[in-house]
């Protein structure tokens, strides 16, 4: 997989000439970028929506496509079942697997039930399941570092859930346990906080200092990419808005890292109605991005309000640029015609 992302600098001398420039009372704000739908949750809708049209509804998904309120609901209105269990899909209906991916047994789960499969899995999330299946061959044990319950790491563990060792922080760490010739490699949720995933690396090179890095990144470009921007802006804001689903890991993660930026108060909401009003009093500067799931006009929706409330000025603030683009399953793909 060839990341396609270009680092870009922000441009720290025109953000400064415009502060210095702005008048007293100017509200301003700091449009993160890049922001909203990487290139995985991109597929993943595409493929709901071609799906449907090739063979309309109903249409059942595991679980939630994305961890996006608003997608899911607008998809619900177009006659999309979701569920949570593969077992809930009536026997030959078709079937959508989330960009989170599933485990062998969801798999073996859809063929006893004679399903038809469209697997919207993020390409990096198959990778790091790839990677699972190829250290479980080798003999390694492997501490898998994410959050318990999510359904990328329920997936993920699925591979070879004998080997794999979950970890989410300080506690998970001190427990594990193992002989000191154990060949032993970490990998990661692919959403996780660049910053807290090298601090339980550390706690593990610590406890075990033979274990070994995984053989690329496994947190994800485009989680990489909103944290970096998020971090260029927090220093320069009162306020964060983050615009995200509580249930969305990266969307999550923002707000953790604005808050360990520089930033003094920091929020995730779904929607702009959610956003309290008396979070802006006294308040002359604010930051805005989104998560990985989220639709753009979503995050219009937040810039609108605030502009009704005298944030008349958005400067984006652009850290890298995002060129990275996912096949979709081979089932959906349009039909070549031979010439």
């Amino acid at each position: 997989m060839v990341d396609m992302t270009t680092p870009s600098t922000v441009n720290e001398t025109a953000n400064t000439a415009s502060s210095d420039t702005a008048g007293a009372g100017e509200k301003k704000v700091l449009l993160a970028a890049p922001r909203g739908y990487c290139a995985g949750v991109d597929r993943a809708v595409e493929t709901v929506e071609k799906a449907l049209e090739m063979h309309g509804s109903p249409l059942y998904v595991r679980k939630e496509i994305v961890h996006n309120k608003h997608v899911v609901k607008t998809f619900e209105e177009r006659g999309v079942i979701f569920v949570d269990e593969t077992t809930e899909v009536p026997e030959g209906a078709n079937v959508v697997f989330s960009a989170h991916g599933v485990s062998p047994q969801v798999h073996a789960e859809a063929r006893q039930l004679n399903l038809k499969t469209f697997d919207a899995t993020c390409p990096l999330v198959t990778k790091v399941h790839q990677e699972v299946k190829r250290f479980a061959r080798q003999g390694y044990q492997i501490v898998l570092i994410g959050h318990h319950g999510h359904e990328e790491v329920e997936g993920t563990a699925g591979e070879a859930p004998d080997v794999v060792h979950l970890v989410d922080g300080k506690a998970d760490v001190d427990a594990l346990d193992f002989p000191e010739d154990t060949k032993l490699i970490w990998l990661s949720q692919t959403t996780l906080s660049v910053d807290e995933t090298m601090h339980t690396v550390k706690l593990l090179r610590e406890k075990f200092p033979h274990i070994q890095d995984p053989p690329s990144d496994d947190i994800c470009y485009a989680t990489q990419n909103r944290q970096v921007a998020v971090k260029a802006i927090a220093p320069k804001v009162e306020l964060m808005l983050v615009v995200g689903s509580q249930n969305s890991s990266n969307s999550r993660r923002l707000v953790e890292v604005a808050l360990q930026h520089g930033t003094k108060e920091a929020y995730l909401v779904d929607y702009a109605n959610q956003v309290d009003l008396e979070w802006l009093e006294g308040v002359s500067s604010v930051g805005v991005t989104s998560g990985a799931s989220v639709p753009e006009i979503l995050v219009r929706g937040v810039l609108d309000l605030l502009a009704e409330h005298g944030f008349n000025t958005v400067e984006e603030v652009t850290t890298a640029t995002e060129e990275l683009i996912f096949s979709l399953p081979r089932e959906l793909r349009p039909a070549r015609t031979n010439r």
